[in-house]
């Protein structure tokens, strides 16, 4: 989930590894969180004219980016988390998602971050790098990097701060894309962005730029989800971009799901995909019913301290959300840690 450090923070919900968060220099030490998506192992809907081509799919994870008491972010822990991720069945991660706190970090520690993220995978899963910025130049700047340090796909979230007109944001997303080779995720976010791309608007940039060939979709609308997977499967493969929705989504035909909460439970959501995916819909829907107090509660909290708190009841302590963003009260996290608690195969660090 990418956007602004809370909006988007509560947007993000699905299946891909994002790193990159610091807690404040009076917080403990940080370990580092994941995002998480599901994704689709089946090739891209068309061929695309793009010197790399990478197909993704199955279950993905955005890492929270760990810090030390320093302020500075934890780069051992943050690879731990990557490997946790990796050992739970996630099918790629992605770099510097909203869950992963990139609205609060530097550029250099955003090219950090994916250069982390890339070596520490050692070509084992696909590397989603988030490289939207507020300006199309930096944009661009941390994209060119990001294809350089090796990343598979860049997912790109529109400028967060001052609202675009929809030309503006499509010039900017054409922009970016025409300045790399390898393939080009859209986020959609509109809760932090301000701008809405329709599934037709995102159909037409699939059909006129060739290396854009995936969406996230963080609507939290499965009418919209629904009408990009069913009108415009054939030039774009798409992932929701909510937590919540990933039973639904990958039920209606989702290429994956991309979801912070995978940070805390990675093998459970991989599962419950792979299950999707085999037609066994029984055994999804009673794995899903399993771990959904534990989904429910960090989805109706404050999204980066819940997983983060999340995180530490399993034994694998992030530390504090960088600020302004804050920790959870003591009464949420204390659901949250008894929840935790309940699915006991979360409470051995991985």
């Amino acid at each position: 989930m990418c956007g602004s450090p809370r909006r988007a923070a509560k947007a993000q919900a699905t299946a891909s590894t994002c790193a990159a968060s610091a807690s404040s220099p009076n917080s403990r030490p940080a370990a580092g969180a994941v995002d998480a998506a599901v994704v689709r192992t089946a090739p891209p809907p068309r061929p695309r004219a793009v010197t790399a081509s990478t197909h993704i799919g199955g279950a993905r994870n955005r890492p929270i980016t760990s810090s030390a008491c320093s302020g500075r972010i934890d780069e051992k822990t943050l690879r731990r988390l990557v490997d946790r991720s990796i050992d739970g069945g996630v099918d790629g991660v992605v770099a510097c998602g909203s869950t992963g706190e990139f609205a609060a970090m530097s550029a250099a520690e955003r090219r950090h971050v994916v250069e982390t993220v890339v070596d520490q995978t050692v070509g084992r899963v696909p590397v989603v790098a988030q490289t939207g910025a507020l300006s199309t130049r930096e944009a661009v700047e941390l994209s060119r990097h990001a294809q350089e340090a090796g990343a598979s796909v860049l997912m790109v979230v529109a400028p967060y701060y001052e609202p675009l007109t929809l030309d503006e944001t499509l010039r900017y997303l054409r922009t970016v894309a025409d300045a790399v080779d390898i393939p080009v995720m859209l986020y959609n976010l509109p809760g932090a962005t301000g701008v809405n791309l329709s599934p037709d608007t995102v159909g037409q940039l699939a059909r006129e730029v060739e290396n854009i060939q995936y969406i996230k979709d963080t609507s939290a609308d499965m009418t919209q989800a629904g009408q990009l997977i069913h009108r415009h499967g054939d030039v774009i493969s798409t992932f929701v971009g909510w937590d919540s929705l990933l039973l639904t989504a990958i039920s209606e035909g989702a290429a994956g799901v991309m979801a912070g909460t995978a940070n805390v439970m990675p093998a459970e959501l991989v599962s419950i995909h792979r299950a999707l995916r085999s037609g066994e819909l029984d055994r999804a829907r009673a794995e899903w019913a399993r771990i959904w107090p534990l989904m429910d509660a960090m989805m109706s909290a404050p999204f980066i301290p819940a997983v983060k708190a999340a995180l530490d009841a399993t034994g694998f302590p992030v530390g504090e959300p960088r600020e302004p963003v804050l920790g959870l009260d003591a009464d949420t996290t204390a659901r949250i840690s008894s929840l935790v608690e309940a699915l006991s195969e979360l409470s051995t660090p991985r």
